[in-house]
Protein backbone atom coordinates (compact mmCIF):
# COMPACT_ATOMS: atom_id res chain seq x y z
CA UNK A 1 0.00 0.00 0.00
CA UNK A 2 1.13 3.88 -0.89
CA UNK A 3 2.12 5.67 2.05
CA UNK A 4 0.04 9.19 1.92
CA UNK A 5 2.96 11.99 1.30
CA UNK A 6 4.00 13.23 4.89
CA UNK A 7 2.19 16.70 6.20
CA UNK A 8 4.14 19.56 5.10
CA UNK A 9 3.55 21.10 8.00
CA UNK A 10 4.74 18.62 10.82
CA UNK A 11 8.33 19.71 10.21
CA UNK A 12 7.71 23.26 11.51
CA UNK A 13 5.94 21.69 13.67
CA UNK A 14 8.26 19.19 15.28
CA UNK A 15 11.42 21.91 15.08
CA UNK A 16 9.40 24.26 16.70
CA UNK A 17 8.29 21.91 19.35
CA UNK A 18 12.12 21.03 19.66
CA UNK A 19 13.19 24.88 19.98
CA UNK A 20 10.90 25.05 22.57
CA UNK A 21 11.95 22.42 24.79
CA UNK A 22 9.11 20.33 23.98
CA UNK A 23 8.47 16.39 23.17
CA UNK A 24 7.79 16.23 19.59
CA UNK A 25 4.98 13.41 19.70
CA UNK A 26 2.85 16.77 20.39
CA UNK A 27 2.93 17.39 16.79
CA UNK A 28 0.21 14.69 16.32
CA UNK A 29 -2.61 16.68 17.79
CA UNK A 30 -1.63 19.48 16.83
CA UNK A 31 -1.58 18.88 13.57
CA UNK A 32 -5.05 17.36 14.23
CA UNK A 33 -6.12 20.77 15.95
CA UNK A 34 -4.85 22.89 12.90
CA UNK A 35 -6.28 20.39 10.83
CA UNK A 36 -10.09 20.92 12.30
CA UNK A 37 -9.50 24.61 12.96
CA UNK A 38 -8.57 24.81 8.98
CA UNK A 39 -11.89 22.87 7.61
CA UNK A 40 -14.19 24.86 10.27
CA UNK A 41 -12.29 28.41 9.19
CA UNK A 42 -12.98 27.86 5.50
CA UNK A 43 -16.80 28.33 6.54
CA UNK A 44 -17.05 30.13 9.69
CA UNK A 45 -14.34 32.46 9.79
CA UNK A 46 -12.58 31.55 12.92
CA UNK A 47 -9.45 33.49 12.71
CA UNK A 48 -8.26 36.05 9.97
CA UNK A 49 -4.97 34.09 9.28
CA UNK A 50 -5.48 31.74 6.54
CA UNK A 51 -2.07 30.95 5.73
CA UNK A 52 -1.18 27.23 7.71
CA UNK A 53 2.91 27.79 7.59
CA UNK A 54 1.63 31.47 9.29
CA UNK A 55 -0.89 29.54 11.78
CA UNK A 56 1.68 27.20 12.93
CA UNK A 57 4.03 30.02 14.33
CA UNK A 58 1.48 32.79 15.37
CA UNK A 59 -1.17 30.32 16.74
CA UNK A 60 0.18 27.15 17.92
CA UNK A 61 4.01 28.10 18.61
CA UNK A 62 3.14 31.34 20.22
CA UNK A 63 0.74 30.06 22.45
CA UNK A 64 3.04 27.12 23.31
CA UNK A 65 5.65 29.64 24.10
CA UNK A 66 3.92 30.06 27.49
CA UNK A 67 3.71 26.43 28.36
CA UNK A 68 6.72 26.20 31.02
CA UNK A 69 4.88 29.41 32.58
CA UNK A 70 1.58 27.39 33.05
CA UNK A 71 3.12 23.73 33.96
CA UNK A 72 2.22 22.12 37.69
CA UNK A 73 -0.52 25.54 38.25
CA UNK A 74 -3.46 23.15 38.31
CA UNK A 75 -6.27 24.62 36.15
CA UNK A 76 -6.40 27.93 33.78
CA UNK A 77 -9.28 29.86 32.18
CA UNK A 78 -8.48 31.19 28.87
CA UNK A 79 -10.78 34.67 28.33
CA UNK A 80 -12.42 34.45 24.79
CA UNK A 81 -10.33 31.61 23.51
CA UNK A 82 -12.01 32.39 20.37
CA UNK A 83 -10.56 29.34 18.12
CA UNK A 84 -9.16 28.17 21.20
CA UNK A 85 -6.20 30.05 21.72
CA UNK A 86 -3.62 29.98 23.62
CA UNK A 87 -6.40 27.28 25.82
CA UNK A 88 -6.33 24.03 22.93
CA UNK A 89 -2.44 23.93 22.01
CA UNK A 90 -1.72 24.49 26.69
CA UNK A 91 -4.60 21.62 27.06
CA UNK A 92 -2.51 19.34 24.58
CA UNK A 93 0.95 20.02 26.28
CA UNK A 94 -0.05 20.29 29.70
CA UNK A 95 -2.30 17.30 30.31
CA UNK A 96 -2.07 17.83 34.10
CA UNK A 97 -3.59 21.12 33.54
CA UNK A 98 -7.42 21.76 33.55
CA UNK A 99 -8.69 24.50 30.73
CA UNK A 100 -11.92 25.87 30.27
CA UNK A 101 -12.42 27.67 27.28
CA UNK A 102 -14.17 30.83 27.49
CA UNK A 103 -15.73 32.19 24.76
CA UNK A 104 -19.56 33.84 24.30
CA UNK A 105 -19.54 33.59 20.26
CA UNK A 106 -21.73 30.49 19.93
CA UNK A 107 -20.35 29.48 16.23
CA UNK A 108 -16.87 29.44 18.04
CA UNK A 109 -17.96 27.73 21.20
CA UNK A 110 -19.49 25.02 18.86
CA UNK A 111 -15.84 24.82 17.03
CA UNK A 112 -14.04 24.01 20.56
CA UNK A 113 -16.62 21.79 21.58
CA UNK A 114 -16.34 19.38 18.61
CA UNK A 115 -12.10 20.39 19.33
CA UNK A 116 -12.16 19.03 22.42
CA UNK A 117 -14.41 16.20 22.03
CA UNK A 118 -12.25 15.11 18.50
CA UNK A 119 -8.82 15.73 20.47
CA UNK A 120 -10.40 13.53 23.14
CA UNK A 121 -9.04 16.16 25.42
CA UNK A 122 -10.32 15.09 28.89
CA UNK A 123 -8.22 17.91 30.30
CA UNK A 124 -10.37 20.77 28.65
CA UNK A 125 -14.21 22.40 28.91
CA UNK A 126 -15.84 24.30 27.07
CA UNK A 127 -17.88 27.64 29.04
CA UNK A 128 -20.11 29.40 26.21
CA UNK A 129 -20.24 32.63 28.27
CA UNK A 130 -18.57 35.89 28.56
CA UNK A 131 -16.12 36.17 31.17
CA UNK A 132 -17.75 38.93 33.26
CA UNK A 133 -21.26 36.80 33.22
CA UNK A 134 -19.03 33.16 34.25
CA UNK A 135 -20.64 32.35 37.99
CA UNK A 136 -16.84 30.82 38.81
CA UNK A 137 -15.84 32.98 41.29
CA UNK A 138 -12.23 32.48 43.04
CA UNK A 139 -12.21 29.05 40.53
CA UNK A 140 -8.87 29.60 39.09
CA UNK A 141 -5.31 29.70 39.91
CA UNK A 142 -4.62 31.33 36.51
CA UNK A 143 -6.45 33.19 34.00
CA UNK A 144 -4.91 34.64 30.12
CA UNK A 145 -6.13 36.21 27.28
CA UNK A 146 -4.65 36.70 23.91
CA UNK A 147 -8.08 38.32 22.08
CA UNK A 148 -8.80 41.34 25.06
CA UNK A 149 -7.15 44.81 24.83
CA UNK A 150 -5.46 45.65 27.59
CA UNK A 151 -4.38 44.42 31.40
CA UNK A 152 -7.03 46.49 32.87
CA UNK A 153 -9.59 45.10 30.36
CA UNK A 154 -8.99 41.24 31.03
CA UNK A 155 -8.72 42.47 34.77
CA UNK A 156 -11.66 44.05 34.54
CA UNK A 157 -13.83 41.22 33.33
CA UNK A 158 -11.94 37.95 34.62
CA UNK A 159 -10.38 39.22 37.91
CA UNK A 160 -13.18 37.74 39.94
CA UNK A 161 -12.24 34.53 38.54
CA UNK A 162 -8.84 34.20 40.10
CA UNK A 163 -8.38 32.04 42.95
CA UNK A 164 -6.48 33.74 46.47
CA UNK A 165 -3.36 34.03 44.57
CA UNK A 166 -3.82 33.56 41.85
CA UNK A 167 -2.24 34.78 38.42
CA UNK A 168 -3.15 36.80 35.20
CA UNK A 169 -0.75 35.37 32.62
CA UNK A 170 -1.17 37.82 29.58
CA UNK A 171 0.58 37.25 26.24
CA UNK A 172 1.79 40.47 24.86
CA UNK A 173 3.82 41.63 21.97
CA UNK A 174 6.13 44.50 23.00
CA UNK A 175 6.78 45.26 26.56
CA UNK A 176 3.32 46.91 27.99
CA UNK A 177 4.48 49.68 29.68
CA UNK A 178 1.97 51.75 29.44
CA UNK A 179 -0.47 49.33 30.29
CA UNK A 180 1.65 48.20 33.32
CA UNK A 181 1.36 51.82 34.65
CA UNK A 182 -2.51 51.99 34.37
CA UNK A 183 -3.24 48.62 36.15
CA UNK A 184 -6.21 49.68 38.38
CA UNK A 185 -6.06 49.68 42.33
CA UNK A 186 -5.03 46.49 44.26
CA UNK A 187 -3.34 44.81 41.07
CA UNK A 188 0.59 45.12 40.84
CA UNK A 189 3.08 43.12 38.18
CA UNK A 190 4.74 40.71 39.68
CA UNK A 191 6.86 39.81 36.78
CA UNK A 192 7.45 40.41 32.75
CA UNK A 193 9.24 37.16 30.68
CA UNK A 194 10.31 38.25 27.65
CA UNK A 195 9.19 34.97 25.54
CA UNK A 196 10.69 33.36 21.81
CA UNK A 197 8.64 31.94 19.76
CA UNK A 198 10.32 29.76 16.85
CA UNK A 199 9.98 31.42 13.38
CA UNK A 200 9.13 34.94 14.78
CA UNK A 201 10.91 37.91 14.77
CA UNK A 202 8.55 40.29 16.69
CA UNK A 203 9.01 40.91 20.01
CA UNK A 204 6.71 38.67 22.83
CA UNK A 205 5.82 39.28 26.59
CA UNK A 206 4.16 37.29 29.37
CA UNK A 207 3.63 40.19 31.69
CA UNK A 208 2.44 38.05 35.09
CA UNK A 209 0.01 40.10 37.57
CA UNK A 210 -1.12 39.03 40.84
CA UNK A 211 -3.00 41.20 43.71
CA UNK A 212 -1.71 42.92 46.25
CA UNK A 213 -0.67 41.73 49.12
Amino acid sequence: MTQPPPDPLRAPIESGLVALGLDPVLADPLLAYLSLLQRWNATYNLTAIRDPRQMVTLHLLDSLAMQPHVAGIGNLADLGSGPGLPGIPLAIACPALQVTLVESNGKKARFLREAVRQLRLGNARVAESRAEALDEPGAYRAITARALATLGDILAVGGQLLAPGGRLLAMKGARPDAEIAALPSGWRVEAVHPLRVPGLAAERHLVVVARED
